[in-house]
């Protein structure tokens, strides 16, 4: 099983008037984390040819992060159905391996040209295979 990692640098306009990442920000480090993702798998480089389309997404948020902070966002998949997969990010200090916050993501292959759904192409089908957590794993992951 492998295991995607992006790493982002928190930056100052992040962070809230509580002084840590506001909550809106990690739904943006982990969309860096889906594209960076799509990206290795070839699937990310001309938008033209953007194949994904956002269908829900979510974030528990675990400890608080703070400006100069640089965190690690491990990316893996879930489940992979007929036109969808889901990802589960965990977003940890880079430093610390503290556990900041944990991601799901749900992502339908889409075709914008005729404005819908279609099944995951077999070589994508994969490719995510090889980022799949075993069920018994996920919710030790979530730990």
């Amino acid at each position: 099983m492998a295991t995607h990692t992006t790493t982002v640098n928190i930056r100052f306009c992040e962070t809230d008037a509580l002084g840590h990442v506001s909550n809106t920000s990690y739904f943006i480090y982990l969309e860096e984390a889906r594209i960076r993702m799509f990206e290795e798998l070839g699937y990310g480089s001309d938008i033209k040819e953007w194949r994904f389309i956002l269908a829900s997404t979510k974030c528990d948020f675990i400890n608080q992060a703070f400006f100069g902070q640089r965190l690690k966002i491990e990316t893996n998949v879930s489940k992979i159905g007929n036109k969808s997969f889901q990802l589960v990010h965990r977003i940890l200090d880079e430093k610390t391996g503290t556990l900041i916050a944990l991601g799901e993501s749900t992502v339908v292959y889409f075709n914008f040209e005729t404005q819908k759904s279609e099944p995951i192409p077999d070589d994508l089908r994969k490719q995510l295979e090889q980022y799949t957590i075993p069920e018994s794993k996920q919710a030790a992951k979530k730990e």
